[in-house]
């Protein structure tokens, strides 16, 4: 294959590891029915083995030069269908009328948006399988009280079950980041952790009550909610936002929701 430079403003970071490879492709367990979309094929790392296992597959690459030598190397390897767009606008949800699997090795200065953009879209998605920057993942499955616990851990796991799988060192890599790796799992739960009526009114209780994370809660959301609200629903408002639970979030957001217009 044609040696593309890797660009920094894309923040790409080549796989090249054989065995990394190995376990990826193991962890994603292809089948010929299922349709799969890979976000930054990259050099083709993943995208190889994939096409020779199920034959057909869809990928998303801003970079076009990329994506035009990725076109030719697999030409003769199965139907690769390239989209040649910013995943950050991209929508999954118009590219088949089946739930969807989304994998692949996230740019690391995006993972964080492009996750969120991804759960707007979980109605038409199976499972998702990133390759991240390793405090990334730990902060996907950190539990209430601890220091990693935050916006993104409470977004997360209230509408996906993650599973970290395993980590990678930089060496992986070519460039190698200046951080590890690690490779997570994210299923969009069967059943809900939490009752939550409106997902626009919990995605801004949580959003400001971590925008200053230091805060307690009755400063962190005092525009949207007094203490004697909050404390109508059992919770102390003299709380850090990371001592609460993804269903005294969801009890906030519902009650606000439910008398924002009153």
């Amino acid at each position: 294959m044609p040696t593309h430079p890797p660009r920094k403003r894309f923040g790409q970071h080549f796989l090249h590891d054989q065995n990394v490879i190995d376990r990826i492709i193991n962890a994603i367990h292809p089948e010929s029915d299922q349709f799969i979309v890979e976000i930054g094929p990259g050099r083709g790392a993943l995208t190889l083995p994939l096409l020779e296992r199920i034959g057909e597959l869809h990928v998303v690459e801003f970079d076009r030069d990329l994506a035009q030598i990725i076109s030719e190397h697999c030409k003769n390897i199965g139907t690769l269908h390239i989209h040649c767009a910013d995943a950050l606008e991209f929508d999954f949800c118009n590219l088949a009328e089946k739930r969807i699997r989304v994998i692949g090795n996230l740019p690391y200065n995006i993972s964080t948006p492009l996750i969120f953009h991804l759960l707007d879209q979980l109605a038409c998605i199976n499972d998702m399988l990133f390759m991240l920057q390793a405090e990334v993942v730990d902060r996907m499955i950190a539990e209430p009280g601890s220091r990693t616990y935050g916006r993104l851990s409470v977004m997360v796991q209230s509408q996906c079950r993650v599973q970290k799988l395993f980590r990678v060192g930089p060496g992986a890599f070519n460039p190698p980041p200046k951080v590890e790796s690690a490779m997570v799992r994210l299923t969009p739960h069967e059943t809900p952790v939490a009752e939550i009526i409106n997902h626009a009114a919990f995605a801004t209780i949580v959003r400001e009550s971590f925008n200053q994370r230091r805060k307690t809660l009755r400063n962190a959301i005092r525009y949207l909610l007094a203490a004697k609200q909050i404390e109508l629903l059992g919770i102390d408002p003299g709380l850090r936002p990371e001592q609460l639970t993804i269903r005294q979030f969801a009890s906030l957001a519902n009650y606000y929701h439910t008398h924002m217009n009153q």
